[in-house]
């Protein structure tokens, strides 16, 4: 009963945190539809600006030409990638940051997908730049997703550490 028991409780914290990092996208991304046309920007920083972009690719655009198969592609493997974590978190409950990583990633492939069966494109809005360069636009799910690479790196970087000592 124990463990069962636990594994679904750590479930619904790591899905609450998945649902708030997705809220907070979707928060954000209607904002910037509902008070920006597409192409037009804020300046903020010297390095930062607000904008509206429609990525219909994924990573830096990455098929973004691809005639709109790849709408359907992106979902797929969104759906994919979200129930083949919410499994990798059940069986790995203890692992604290191992399912607040996976957490992370859920909630921003989540919005991504929405934005994809909504609109058909990913809303971005962060715009990165140093003088006339441009990062690529993203949004808070994209920074969700990152984050989430990066805890797992980390997570298992000190797995590997664990296991030497």
């Amino acid at each position: 009963m124990g463990k069962s028991a636990s594994g679904r409780g750590g479930l619904i914290q790591w899905l609450g945190i998945a649902f708030v990092i997705l809220v907070l996208d979707q928060l954000s991304k209607a904002a910037i539809l509902v008070y920006y046309h597409p192409g037009e920007s804020t300046y903020l920083t010297e390095w930062l600006n607000l904008v509206r972009v429609h990525n219909t690719g994924a990573a830096f655009s990455f098929l973004a030409g691809a005639g709109g198969w790849q709408r359907w592609f992106f979902v797929s493997i969104g759906v994919a990638a979200t129930a083949f974590m919410v499994y990798l978190i059940r069986s790995q409950p203890a692992q604290k940051l191992f399912c607040l990583a996976l957490a992370c990633v859920m909630g921003g492939a989540i919005g991504n997908v929405i934005d994809r069966l909504i609109h058909g494109y990913v809303v971005d809005m962060v715009d990165f730049h140093i003088g006339n360069w441009h990062f690529p636009a993203f949004n808070l799910a994209d920074s969700a997703i990152t984050l989430g690479v990066v805890l797992l790196l980390l997570d298992e970087l000190l797995r590997v550490r664990r296991s030497r000592a």
